[in-house]
């Protein structure tokens, strides 16, 4: 049977974000990386907050009526942010996904560092391989 610690299956190399950067520098960090959403962290990389593109399209699609882009991350950061520990269980996240819906969990350490993220595409992937190693035993 294969792990399915979300350790296992995480991003190593989550978009970071600070509270006092601008939206739009957020959006390019966004973009360049092809993540959804990212986690919003202090100076000593524990997490404050998580800022999804849904949020950005917000507050990007107000800019261009009112002509500003004065907005920062911490204006509209959700916060606290949900998160996970490195070493809960996949299958438990999945069963979290169900009630939460969000796409993208960071996760963090025991002292709220953030040490990486996790994906739905993740998830089905790290299910999908143990349901398929089940397989394989069972033939």
């Amino acid at each position: 049977m294969e792990s399915l610690q979300v350790c296992d299956y995480m991003n190593h190399h989550p978009v970071k974000l600070t509270k006092d950067m601008p939206v739009a520098e957020a959006v390019e960090c966004l973009l360049q990386s092809g993540q959804s959403g990212g986690a919003v962290v202090d100076e000593r990389g524990r997490l404050t907050g998580f800022l999804s593109e849904q949020d950005c399209i917000r507050k990007m699609i107000e800019s261009c009526y009112y002509r500003e882009q004065v907005c920062r991350v911490s204006d509209i950061m959700q916060s606290p942010a949900l998160s996970v520990k490195p070493y809960m269980s996949v299958i438990e996240l999945a069963e979290l996904l169900l009630k939460d819906k969000p796409r993208i969990y960071p996760v963090v350490d025991d002292d709220g560092v953030l040490v990486g993220s996790i994906n739905r595409s993740a998830i089905l992937k790290a299910i999908d391989k143990q349901l398929r190693s089940g397989y394989q035993v069972a033939s």
